[in-house]
């Protein structure tokens, strides 16, 4: 086909970048958009007058021109839409995370295999020309085998979302699913060859008495295989979008750094440093990095893995395994111990 044809359910403040990157991607169309306000509605019919605008995504996914479909919606409800997405014969691509607990993605991933359909994750960080680059570089024996990694986040609260729903645990599961989600995936990422994660411990606290559940700070310590470790740490109380990845190997160390005033900007600054045990420079990235860019790359990629059957950049069940560690970093917090995978 000459363009992978997506509906999209969801147009909030994130949703509407996934359909300006739908637009965007050489190799895809937005042919609908479902938005359940009569706002989000209006503004998609605004920015997308190519698209058709419906309330129901049931609609959507009784169109015969969509092959795929991207869901951007609430956690609480990842699990019941794609599964429906699947169950109209469309290939899915999924915001992170995927669903709050691992039956449902075990549900969805069978539900893929069943229907013959592809299920992709919003792992947007594997597409990036910085995180990207170092995980290449890694990958080439750049600095020997993987031994630590930092991957530290520093940044303002989270946005509310569509009717306060990430302030509502019930409704998000925990906030460890939120964005130290996409720090797991890098951490299992590069320490690939290691093998799968043994076990971690984290710690977190609020600055809510009232709501502990909230957490404003939080890190774990993820051991992998060989004594290989990641140390993963955020913090929503300061200001700003800054995150880090240090990597240190048996023969060099990488340092990649990422700032924007927010992390939706598209005035980024960016750099990644190579250490080969006696020298350091810069390694030059290829291009703009940051996830309003990296959202179109995504976009090219699941279609042209629709197109072509190239691999997917993040699958169902690289998707299951980052759950998985957030769930496990949970318990950890709330059991004070180490909890092995």
């Amino acid at each position: 086909m000459d363009k992978v044809r997506f509906g999209l359910i969801g147009f909030g403040a994130w949703g509407s970048h996934h359909a300006r990157a739908i637009a965007e991607a050489s190799n895809a169309g937005l042919a609908a958009i479902a938005a359940r306000s009569a706002e989000n509605q209006a503004a998609a019919r605004a920015k997308h007058p190519e698209a058709a605008i419906v309330a129901d995504f049931r609609e959507l996914l009784a169109r015969p021109d969509i092959d795929a479909v991207d869901v951007v919606l609430p956690t609480d409800l990842h699990h019941a839409v794609g599964r429906a997405v699947l169950e109209a014969g469309k290939h899915l691509l999924l915001e992170k995370p995927m669903a709050p607990s691992l039956a449902q993605c075990d549900d969805l991933i069978q539900l893929a295999r069943e229907k013959n359909r592809l299920l992709a994750i919003g792992h947007e960080f594997r597409l990036s020309s910085l995180w990207g680059k170092a995980k290449e570089l890694i990958d080439a024996g750049a600095i020997g085998e993987p031994q630590y990694a930092l991957i530290e986040l520093w940044r303002n609260p989270y946005r509310l979302g569509a009717g306060g729903w990430r302030y509502d645990i019930a409704r998000v599961g925990n906030w460890i699913l939120e964005e130290p989600i996409h720090f797991f995936d890098l951490a299992r990422w590069y320490f690939e060859r290691a093998g799968a994660p043994v076990s971690v411990y984290a710690r977190a606290n609020s600055k809510q008495p009232d709501h502990p559940e909230l957490q404003d700070n939080f890190s774990a310590i993820v051991n992998f295989p060989g004594g290989a470790y990641a140390v993963i740490s955020q913090t929503l109380s300061a200001f700003e979008h800054h995150q880090v990845a240090k990597i240190t190997g048996t023969k060099g160390a990488l340092w990649a750094s990422w700032s924007g005033a927010l992390d939706r900007t598209f005035h980024p600054a960016f750099s990644l440093k190579h250490h080969d045990g006696e020298t350091v420079r810069d390694i030059p990235i290829a291009k703009k990095t940051g996830e309003v860019f990296e959202l179109v790359d995504e976009i090219t990629a699941v279609a042209g893995a629709i197109q072509s059957g190239r691999p997917l950049p993040a699958t169902g069940e690289d998707g299951r395994w980052s759950v998985a560690m957030c769930l496990k970093a949970q318990e950890s917090v709330d059991a004070g111990t180490v909890v092995f995978f």
